[in-house]
Formats: C-alpha cells, sequence, structure tokens
C-alpha cells in the first residue's frame, strides 16, 4: 500500500511540474501589423529551430502533399553552411509551428537572424537564385543586385 501511495504522489508531482513547464514555454515573438495568415512571420524563436547557435536560419515552412514544397525544399536544401541552418518545417511533422507562427500558405521560406528577426521571406516558390540574392543581401546588405528580394513575403 506505501508503494502505491509514493507512486500516486510521484505521478501528481509529475503532472503538475509538466503543467508548469508549459505555462512557462513563451509565446511567439509579437509579430509587427496585422498578419494574415498568407503572410509570412516577421519573427521567430530561434529555439523552435535547428541550429539555435548559427548566425542564420533558413526555414521553409511546407506540407507532405505539395509539390513546389519539394522543390523549394531542394533550392533552400543548398544555402547549408557553418553559418546558415536550413530546416524544413512539414505540416505533418510540425504542425505546432505552424499554428504557433500563423502560416496558413506553403511553401513559406524565412531567412532570420540570431536573434530570430526574419530579415527575407518568401511565400510561394522562389527560384534558387532568388533564394541565394535574398540570403546573400540579408547576410551582408549590398551585396545584392536586386535587394528588394523577399522583403515583401
Amino acid at each position: 500500500m506505501e508503494r502505491f501511495v509514493v507512486a500516486a504522489v510521484l505521478a501528481v508531482v509529475a503532472v503538475v511540474a509538466a503543467q508548469v513547464v508549459q505555462r512557462r514555454r513563451p509565446e511567439p515573438p509579437t509579430q509587427s501589423g496585422v498578419r494574415a495568415g498568407w503572410a509570412p512571420p516577421g519573427q521567430l524563436d530561434r529555439a523552435d529551430f535547428d541550429g539555435p547557435g548559427r548566425p542564420w536560419l533558413v526555414a521553409v515552412f511546407t506540407s507532405a502533399t505539395c509539390a513546389s514544397c519539394k522543390e523549394t525544399t531542394a533550392k533552400a536544401a543548398v544555402l547549408a553552411s557553418g553559418e546558415v541552418t536550413v530546416q524544413e518545417v512539414s505540416w505533418q511533422d510540425r504542425k505546432d509551428l505552424h499554428d504557433r507562427y500563423d502560416v496558413e500558405v506553403v511553401p513559406c521560406t524565412v531567412m532570420a537572424d540570431a536573434e530570430g528577426v526574419v530579415h527575407r521571406a518568401f511565400v510561394g516558390a522562389p527560384s534558387a537564385t532568388d533564394l541565394w540574392a535574398a540570403l546573400a543581401e540579408a547576410r551582408s546588405p549590398g551585396s545584392s543586385p536586386e535587394p528588394e528580394l523577399g522583403r515583401d513575403g
């Protein structure tokens, strides 16, 4: 009987601890202005993604049923380096992140710095050249002949 009581107390403590941890998770960063679900997020919490210590993140929000998502993910993958994390965020695998950042249209590609500030974003399937140029411009302003690429999502 004593073991049952100890087990029950431990179970209650575990449930309470899980609820406390869940409540402490911060809300997603504040987005500037009112966003429609088709607009890319302006701020990310880098802890939600792979490589939070790297200076740059290219997150490609996708769906397994989307052919242009596969193409966009393949184009973005070549941007990966020691300075840049590229991560596919599939709706089927990470619906929580799609909901957290209000991403309703895929593919949606965002390029964020170490603090999670989104510098460039594309809604729809960008060309490989546009992805490369947008990341280059975000990392080193003035380096692209088209500095506005990816600014309007």
